[in-house]
């Protein structure tokens, strides 16, 4: 039985001073007015914050100079994405391309793709989306239904996929398809492409959220034409490359801190004499978030040393989106208040944001019940 590699990390000098750069943009950021932190994350969506951290150099960190990247390392990324997070950073925009799209494109994708589609995502001018999710399978990506035949100069898409993010304002979708017939082993004939959303062919509809905001999309292909060089990988090696970007996506701090401010503005609002319960439950919060932090920076060791870590994102994933739709259940125990976005306070406010995205926290990267399996494969449990 294989064992979970989570070891101790001491971040590197260099780390800390991306830490100070970091906190200072953002305090500038701040002092500018230009976004509230108890209102906005990591999935809000603003360009113009995007631009600015792309030219601060905060986006495609890790990526090589000739494609726009600073050549950082992943654990210098790391305390950027944490830091984003801990300040409530409205870097939707970018942050779907620089977590998980541009580093696939990078490592399978064509030079055309690289130096078209890198040097944009790096300037903080190009946002992608993520094409898996299918009507009626739920979290099974190996059901994709939706087919690429092939055709002269590349492949013919239609299907359908859906909970697409931002679909509607993303210049790119990265979409799983089958590019063979289904066949007695689910995850063979399926591929990625990098498919332009301004293509013909496209039909993008709207789903509302619980606050009435358009964040998720149903996206219908028909006859959407993709060249040949702007599929990932090879044909059928889909599986292989979707578990691998869903490791970049399942393995960050954003699967332990979407509502970190809210646990920032309760603490504040309670200031430096709890109750004793208050005092208990706040302990029992930030010992959780220091497990999931310590966790979180050990994966991003891993990567550093070219390691593919599914398996320990897929419980880094798990265990923290449950700590993240935790919080706001024990945070309005420990201080009651009628939740308002239209409040003049602060904690009224985080708490009313939290509550209404609380939902898709457990859901988005993979249910638990995949994940848990997920888990059980890689430890040779089933």
């Amino acid at each position: 039985m294989r064992a979970f590699r989570f070891e101790s990390l001491t971040l590197p000098p260099e780390a800390d001073e991306m830490r100070r750069k970091v906190r200072a943009f953002l305090q500038e950021e701040r002092d500018n007015g230009r976004y509230a932190a108890h209102r906005t994350s990591w999935s809000t969506f603003d360009p113009e914050f995007s631009k600015r951290a792309a030219r601060a150099g905060f986006i495609g960190m890790t990526w090589p100079k000739q494609y726009g990247g600073g050549e950082y390392s992943n654990l210098q990324r790391f305390v950027v994405t944490e830091e984003m997070l801990a300040a409530g950073a409205p870097g939707g925009a970018h942050w779907i391309a620089d977590r998980q799209s541009g580093p696939q494109i990078l490592k399978h994708g064509s030079e055309r793709a690289r130096q078209l589609i890198l040097p944009k995502i790096a300037a903080g001018e190009c946002y992608f989306g993520i094409g898996m999710s299918e009507p009626d399978s739920g979290s099974d990506l190996a059901a994709a239904r939706t087919k690429a035949d092939k055709v002269d100069g590349g492949w013919v898409i239609n299907g359908t996929k859906i909970w697409t993010s931002n679909a509607h304002r993303v210049h790119y979708l990265i979409v799983l398809a089958r590019t063979e017939p289904p066949s007695e082993n689910r995850h063979a004939g399926l591929s990625q492409f990098i498919v332009d959303t301004g293509s013909e062919g496209i039909e993008i509809r709207p789903i509302m959220n619980l606050s009435g905001g358009h964040e998720f999309n149903e996206v219908f292909f028909k006859n959407c034409f993709v060249p040949d060089d702007m599929m990932i990988g090879k044909p059928g090696e889909g599986w292989t490359r979707v578990t691998g970007e869903l490791a970049f996506e399942r393995a960050g701090p954003d699967r332990f801190m979407s509502d970190i401010r809210l646990l920032v503005e309760l603490v504040d609002k309670i200031g430096r004499e709890p109750n004793e319960r208050q005092a208990v439950e706040i302990g029992r919060l930030a010992a959780h978030f220091a497990t999931l932090r310590r966790m979180s920076s050990s994966i991003a060791g891993l990567l550093e040393r070219g390691e593919s870590p599914v398996t320990e994102a897929a419980l880094v994933k798990d265990v923290g989106t449950a700590f993240e739709r935790e919080v706001p259940e024990m945070v309005r125990k420990l201080l009651p208040i009628e939740a308002s976005l239209d409040d003049d306070d602060e904690y009224s406010q985080a708490m009313a944001h939290v509550l209404l995205h609380a939902p898709s926290f457990t859901i988005r990267g993979g249910t638990p019940e995949i994940l848990r399996g997920m888990i059980a494969r890689g430890l040779g449990l089933r």
